[in-house]
């Protein structure tokens, strides 16, 4: 099941990639994008164990800041040629067997359509951060194997959680993942600020894990190697990571039933996944350059 998770993992970076208006390359062992990834986004994703160094680091940008990749397998050790590890995060995935989670009372998922929802969306995603303005590109609208996913209440005044769907070969990924500070369910406060970006989210991130801007994914706030979902280490109540979790399976069961669903997560993320039936699997690393190549 790893590789497919990382498969459907690295299609998703490159779906972001193309977005941007620069595609990776899919190799047999690892995906690579020979100029510098989105924000919170990897340069390199491995889709198979014997991947190695050299046919990773050869076909990306190490030339300038931020390089980062992503080790779907935790098997490779950079740090010979500069790297770090920035974080790891555990791969999941929900067999198509289990019955759906219930969803919460008062919420409703629905796929975002319009450019002005997908801004609106990802303000509530990034809590606020500016700097992220602009990174969920329109783009992503047009993409068949892409489905954006708002929760709102109140009668579609109120985001309070979203999630990335992505569909590849078997499976179905779910990335980005996040929670609104306000609790997804309908005993939240009433009188919580109707705009999307009132507070700082928590859940799976970008691409989940990462730390900085260079350009990957996380679970501990923007940075490399998240992009396709980890957190953002907030310390909030997990409850309203829990609602969002139930609410966003049990959308995709509906809408796709029968198909297992994966990813990868940390931290309270990774335990309100695990709480509706998501499997924690093996572990990834992503990496990030010390410095320049």
């Amino acid at each position: 099941m790893i590789t497919a998770s990382a498969r459907n993992n690295a299609e998703w970076c490159d779906t972001m990639c193309r977005a941007h208006g620069s595609p990776g390359i899919f190799g047999e062992r690892a995906w690579t994008s020979e100029r510098r990834t989105p924000p919170l986004y990897p340069d390199a994703v491995t889709l198979s164990p014997l991947a190695t160094a050299r046919e990773v680091l050869d076909g990306i940008d190490r030339e300038t800041p931020g390089c980062s990749v992503k080790d779907s397998f935790g098997h490779l050790d950079l740090s010979a040629e500069g790297f770090d590890v920035l974080f790891e995060a555990r791969w999941i995935h929900r067999p198509a067997a289990l019955a759906a989670p219930v969803a919460p009372d008062g919420v409703t998922w629905r796929p975002v359509r319009t450019v002005r929802d997908l801004t609106a969306w990802e303000t509530a995603w990034a809590g606020g951060d500016g700097s992220l303005t602009g990174l969920f590109r329109p783009e992503l609208l047009a993409d068949r194997a892409t489905t954006v996913l708002a929760a709102t209440t109140d009668r579609g005044r109120r985001m309070v959680a979203g999630a990335v769907v992505s569909r590849s070969g078997s499976v179905i990924g779910i990335s980005n993942l996040f929670a609104t500070d306000a609790d997804s369910g309908p005993d939240a406060d009433a009188d919580a600020d109707a705009d999307a970006g009132s507070g700082p989210r928590s859940g799976s991130g970008p691409e989940s894990g990462a730390d900085s801007s260079t350009g990957a994914d996380s679970s501990t706030g923007p940075g490399p190697g998240t992009g396709s979902g980890t957190g953002t280490g907030s310390s909030r109540s997990a409850s309203g990571l829990d609602r969002a979790w139930a609410g966003c399976l049990a959308t995709v069961a509906r809408v796709w039933p029968g198909i297992p669903i994966v990813g990868y997560e940390s931290g309270d993320s990774l335990d309100a996944a695990a709480d509706q039936g998501c499997v924690p699997g093996g572990t990834l690393r992503v990496w990030l350059a010390d410095g320049l190549g």
